[in-house]
């Protein structure tokens, strides 16, 4: 299955092919898993894209919860240059801390992150993102209705892809409330598409990357009893359309898993087994810096033979 997918990235690179000026008829697309801190994964594999300027290769880029902000900064062409900020502490500490929980402030501020961090400490190239032609696609969830929502088509300027990036980022209990774009509420991509791989089917994809934060031998767990107790009162109150998607989330991301692995044209890069298992709010940097660099590694094994001479 992933032969055909090597195969149309050698063609494009080959041809230099650009999104509105491609040859074929195919529709390639990028999707980049989330799951907070264990987004280093991705985030590696993105400098591996780019490094070896794969990019333009692609169509559009789908993105889930920090898979978005992974993808964001691949398209605006600073994956590489920014990827230390997984283990800057002037980035992971001040952007997740658990003790904040004892203040009833969030644990995780992608307020700070994306307004402060990313504009004023390790500006982010929020025109750059506007103006590629390849397309953007953050997933988020719908909280009145626990459907995946794409807010590509939300996107028209820089305060309404900030919101977006948010959006796809708002973990239920540990980011807030919902963030509202245009008077509805959204929470996090990853309780209604882990990876994007539903939506970017129902808009035609015809060959699939994906960029994945878990090992094959890593499955996902049905939410304990004291999550299920906190968890359904915060839904209750912030976000009640997502409760029953939530409690379906395991189901969810088997189905996600049964469409990546049918897919006729679809390449899966993960983690390599032996990998360290990362949870969401991990913030040590030796560990980060490492996850970010199997990451690179991963992606480029995979990748490296589309292009004759890697940057």
């Amino acid at each position: 299955m992933s032969d055909a997918v090597l195969q149309l990235l050698r063609d494009r690179v080959q041809r230099r092919s650009t999104p509105g000026q491609r040859t074929d008829d195919a529709r390639l697309v990028l999707l980049i898993e989330g799951g907070s801190s264990r987004g280093a994964y991705s985030s590696g594999m993105t400098v591996a894209i780019e490094r070896l300027g794969l990019l333009p290769a692609f169509d559009a880029v789908y993105g889930s919860s920090a898979g978005s902000l992974n993808g964001a900064w691949l398209l605006c062409g600073r994956a590489e240059s920014t990827k230390h900020a997984w283990w800057d502490p002037r980035v992971m500490r001040t952007t997740i801390n658990p003790m904040r929980a004892f203040r009833r402030q969030p644990v995780v501020d992608t307020q700070h992150l994306i307004h402060t961090v990313y504009t004023r400490v390790m500006p982010m190239g929020f025109q750059d993102i506007l103006d590629n032609p390849v397309e953007f696609h953050p997933i988020a969830t719908d909280a009145r209705t626990g459907e995946p929502a794409d807010l590509h088509p939300l996107i028209h300027d820089i305060p309404s892809l900030q919101a977006a990036l948010r959006a796809s980022t708002a973990m239920p209990l540990l980011t807030g409330r919902p963030v509202v774009i245009e008077g509805r509420p959204y929470v996090d991509a990853g309780l209604s598409e882990s990876f994007g791989v539903r939506t970017a089917l129902a808009q035609k994809a015809t060959h699939i990357v994906a960029l994945r934060t878990r090992r094959s031998d890593e499955t996902p767990s049905a939410p304990s009893r004291g999550e299920r107790i906190v968890l359904t009162r915060w839904f209750a109150r912030h976000a009640p359309g997502v409760a029953q998607t939530w409690l379906r989330h395991l189901e969810i991301r088997l189905e996600e898993e049964d469409l990546l692995a049918s897919h006729p044209a679809c390449l899966q890069i993960r983690p390599p087994l032996g990998s360290l298992r990362v949870g969401r709010t991990e913030r040590r940097p030796d560990v980060l810096r490492a996850v970010v660099d199997t990451g690179i590694r991963a992606a480029m094994n995979e990748l490296a033979t589309c292009v004759l001479e890697p940057r």
